[in-house]
């Protein structure tokens, strides 16, 4: 099994980034591996989505995410290629008004899943996954104004 936890800090407030984390069918717009992302059904603040991703091979697979606005996405493997697909977004409000995103992910693969695309889930696209989160969360509070600050870096620059 693989895991990892990382965590950024982004120039908005935890409300303005949880709306960009739970608007999952948007991710292929700005996620560069990311195929498609479907909803496939929601009962409240439980979400299932259908992902496909393009890394050495296409993986699709489906998450049950529950949303716990505007601080909090927790998901779990529904069905795919992974043996465990678990994970979390968990937000924090700064004093200075940005927010303190941390992503936690705990991945196990299945047989038919070779272990350097988990590697690269895991290890090589989650920086630059939370910066695209980043960035994008940022651009559509610049468009929209209210819950922007003006700087925002990674966790060496709090």
């Amino acid at each position: 099994m693989a895991g990892a936890e990382q965590s950024i800090y982004v120039g908005v407030r935890p409300e303005t980034l949880f709306s960009v984390i739970t608007d999952y069918e948007s991710y292929p717009q700005f996620l560069s591996d990311m195929e498609d992302a479907k909803v496939v059904s929601r009962d409240g603040s439980v979400v299932e989505v259908e992902f496909t991703l393009n890394l050495i091979k296409r993986v699709r697979y489906t998450l049950r995410l529950t949303e716990e606005a505007p601080n909090k996405v927790s998901w779990s493997l529904v069905e795919g290629m992974f043996k465990r697909n678990d994970g979390s977004w968990r937000l924090v409000e700064q004093p200075d008004g940005r927010t303190k995103a941390t992503y936690r992910i705990e991945l196990a693969v299945g047989v038919f899943l070779p272990g350097a695309i988990v590697h690269r889930l895991v290890g090589q696209t989650l920086p630059a996954t939370l910066e695209a989160f980043r960035d994008r969360a940022e651009a559509q509070a610049i468009e929209k104004g209210p819950g922007f600050v003006d700087e925002a870096g990674s966790e060496d620059s709090p």
